[in-house]
């Protein structure tokens, strides 16, 4: 079995700037620069047959490459904010893309993702940090932006789940036209 989802690459530079919004919240675990990246579908856990199927489905996606940004921060959890994360600047081509995907997968028998699509970068996963200083780092960063790059190529990677958080390792990119 294997742990899979589909997910952009951040270059460097974009990664370099998020680092520097990771600080200030107690009980924050932060992403590091590997588990940085926007995830388009989370697939989960599959046997080879289907790791095969998948990756045929995902290699005979045709969409435009595009420029991506991002922009904004936010939580997810509410009152109980459980990560924090960067958004994007213009969802529509990411969206594109991401319905796509869903689209492939769903051809080749996966069931359909329950959860709306939300593109974002996770920054943080949060532990009882305190309610008022998650709302002070929002506040901080609310207009926060990053530098534009071009996505070119969309990827499949496998996860391997362990005490330290996870590891992702590339396992092939799709390159967009």
């Amino acid at each position: 079995m294997i742990r899979l989802f589909v997910a952009l690459a951040l270059p460097d530079s974009v990664a370099e700037d998020l680092a520097r919004l990771q600080a200030g919240v107690p009980g924050a675990r932060w992403s590091t620069r590997d588990q940085l990246h926007l995830t388009l579908r989370f697939i989960g856990e599959v046997d080879g047959r289907d790791a095969a199927a998948i990756d045929d489905a995902l290699a005979a996606i045709e969409a435009p490459r595009f420029e991506l940004a991002l922009k904004g921060v936010g939580e997810f959890g509410g009152k109980y904010p459980r990560a924090l994360w960067a958004g994007v600047r213009d969802p529509g081509p990411v969206k594109f893309l991401a319905r796509k995907i869903e689209t492939a997968l769903q051809r080749i028998g996966l069931p359909a993702e329950e959860r709306k699509f939300v593109p974002h970068v996770t920054l943080a996963r949060l532990r009882a940090s305190p309610r008022g200083r998650v709302m002070d780092f929002l506040t901080d960063h609310a207009l926060y932006a990053g530098p534009a790059f071009e996505v070119g190529a969309f990827i499949l990677y496998s996860s391997v789940l362990t005490t330290d958080g996870s590891l992702y390792t590339a396992e092939r990119a799709y390159r967009l036209r």
